[in-house]
């Protein structure tokens, strides 16, 4: 059944903003939930949202609270766009106003720090009595500052919950904003949090000049390492060659919007990761994955080395010269390890 009424959207972030736009596009009326108040008088006075998007001028159709119960109320759609960091806590205050015949999608790309969660187990941890198998992960190449000037997008949405899923996609699709729909949250969750940890790598890259043939090795075999962990985390693979995988990971690798490749970048200058993260202002989500995403790899026993390289230049001092070397000094490998094997590839011995 299509939603028709009101959709609550947390948070008034840049993605949070630009999808209450899209869904104001749509002909929906729009709550957006933020805790500063002073966040909540710009948008409600004068349609801006002048921390994260200066230069658009919102839809009278979005209006601003803080207060959560006032947002959830009666909303037949919550869209969840926090960080991985407040999502708990968010889902907590949440829970009490939440319908369980809303449709709840979230929109947040990355793991919890310490339990290694996924977004939605953590929502599902939180909200015991919502049907986690409805919830929907919404995911894909995205770039808020794109989406707010409706350049043309295309996302995927994944549920367990076929009609929840085409809830979802009914109700964001538009003539700029195409969703697809996918079965596979965990292979859309983790695309999506993992390709931050190679936007991290990509500005790392380029900061350093070197090139673009490294740059194009970096995101090829960052992808694997993506299909790697993901598939070990009960992920299909070909959901990696789609939207969430390689599309995500394209333009957070490629363009001047990603913060993760600014990240990277500043950190090849010479600048310390307190410092990026003191001037970008914004979270830097690839920061924390890659720390969530090397311990993952531990846990599964998984071959992650541009991940595992790249937690040492952040969180152990090492100079990202020190680590490419050490990344382009590893023993040979055959391209397609895993399914790699001699006697039906065609070589003859």
């Amino acid at each position: 059944m299509p939603v028709s009424g009101k959709t609550a959207v947390l948070v008034a972030g840049s993605w949070g903003t630009a999808i209450a736009s899209v869904l104001a596009d749509n002909g929906r009326d729009v709550l957006l939930w933020s805790r500063n108040r002073d966040q909540v008088r710009e948008i409600n006075e004068e349609h801006r949202n002048s921390r994260f998007l200066p230069e658009v001028l919102l839809s009278s159709r979005i209006r601003a609270t803080d207060s959560m119960e006032e947002a959830v109320k009666e909303a037949e759609a919550v869209v969840v766009v926090a960080p991985s960091s407040a999502m708990r806590d968010i889902a907590g205050q949440l829970k009490p106003h939440l319908s369980p015949d809303s449709l709840l999608v979230h929109a947040t790309k990355g793991f919890e720090a310490g339990s290694l969660k996924r977004m939605s187990e953590v929502l599902a941890e939180e909200l015991p009595s919502y049907d986690s198998n409805r919830l929907v992960v919404l995911s894909g190449p995205s770039h808020a500052e794109e989406v707010i000037r409706q350049c043309p997008t295309t996302v995927v949405v994944a549920s367990l919950d076929k009609e929840a899923a085409e809830q979802a996609q009914d109700l964001l699709i538009n003539s700029y904003f195409r969703v697809y729909t996918n079965p596979d949250v965990i292979g859309v969750e983790v695309g999506g949090a993992l390709k931050n940890i190679i936007a991290l790598g990509a500005g790392l890259s380029d900061g350093l000049d070197f090139g673009d043939n490294a740059k194009a090795a970096l995101l090829t075999r960052g992808l694997a390492e993506i299909a790697r962990l993901g598939t070990a985390m009960g992920a299909s693979p070909l959901t990696f060659a789609g939207l969430a995988g390689i599309g995500d990971l394209v333009v957070t690798c490629t363009s001047r919007h990603s913060r993760n490749w600014r990240a990277g970048s500043m950190l090849a200058q010479g600048h310390s990761l307190e410092e990026v993260l003191q001037r970008m202002g914004m979270v830097v989500e690839g920061v924390k994955t890659t720390q969530a995403a090397y311990q993952l790899s531990l846990r599964y026993e998984i071959s992650m080395p541009i991940t595992e390289q790249l937690y040492h230049v952040l969180f152990n001092g090492k100079n990202p010269k020190t680590a490419v070397e050490h990344l382009m000094g590893r023993g040979p490998r055959h391209e397609t390890e895993e399914i790699a094997d001699d006697s039906q590839n065609g070589w003859l011995r």
